[in-house]
């Protein structure tokens, strides 16, 4: 599932787009597809894993979910995957097996854009106040809570779990203060890192846990289990992370 940074690379694909009509749309998504042609694209969003195309009087939601994709400019994949292709006067955009839904722009100012971690909206403050409310909550749960952490994903999790020396079955509510807020910290601190990487191809080259098997720091056997209620994988050192339970 793509995470917060590559949907933000997406959006800056996408960016030339913004000030155009919309002269024709596609797709097998259910929504009224005459309801876009003709609209200007206003802007365009991100939220964590969520980006909306903001038109003059409704806005498309787009999820790439676990396998979605885009292309710009050229399908790349079969009509069956494709659930919107949006056509303006200088090219087009195209979205694959992802969720597509039509929402009223209201619907923007009910989000709580605090809780981005790569937003200029984020606080901290915001997101432990959060935390305290979940105290019986696997960490490993919490960071992917996107009420709390819109945009982290597996990915981000492991790598700031290990960076912070916390083991993922943690339970919030154990975790020391500073621990805690080292959790929030590095949750961004990461997304903006990894932002980065993925720019510029190098992103699983700065992986220190995720997918391994040895730890780089004690060179000991990592850990890989399925943890929490997501049942999402995790990977982590017993010796350099501890168990706050």
């Amino acid at each position: 599932m793509p995470e917060g940074p590559s949907i933000l690379l997406m959006k800056e694909v996408l960016q030339p787009f913004a000030g155009a009509r919309i002269t024709n749309a596609r797709g097998n998504a259910k929504i009224d597809m005459g309801v876009l042609k003709g609209k200007k694209l206003i802007e365009i969003k991100t939220f964590g894993k969520q980006t909306f195309l903001v038109l003059d009087t409704v806005s498309v939601r787009i999820h790439l979910l676990m396998f979605g994709s885009y292309s710009v400019n050229e399908q790349t994949k079969p009509d069956k995957s494709l659930r919107l292709a949006l056509f303006f006067k200088t090219g087009a955009m195209y979205f694959y097996t992802c969720a597509i839904r039509l929402v009223e722009n209201a619907f923007l100012e009910t989000i709580d854009w605090k809780a981005d971690v790569l937003g200029s909206d984020w606080d901290a403050g915001h997101a432990r106040k959060k935390l305290k409310q979940l105290p019986d909550m696997m960490v490993c749960d919490a960071l992917l809570e996107q009420d709390v952490f819109s945009g982290v994903g597996n990915i981000i999790k492991n790598e700031v779990l290990f960076r912070i020396g916390v083991q993922p079955e943690s339970l919030v509510g154990s975790l020391p203060s500073t621990k805690l807020n080292a959790v929030i910290t590095e949750a961004r601190n990461y997304s903006f890192e990894f932002l980065e990487w993925k720019r510029a191809f190098v992103l699983k080259q700065h992986w220190l846990v995720h997918t391994k098997r040895i730890c780089p720091k004690c060179g000991a056997q990592l850990v890989k289990k399925y943890t929490g209620k997501t049942k999402r994988r995790s990977f982590y050192c017993t010796t350099d992370q501890r168990l706050y339970n």
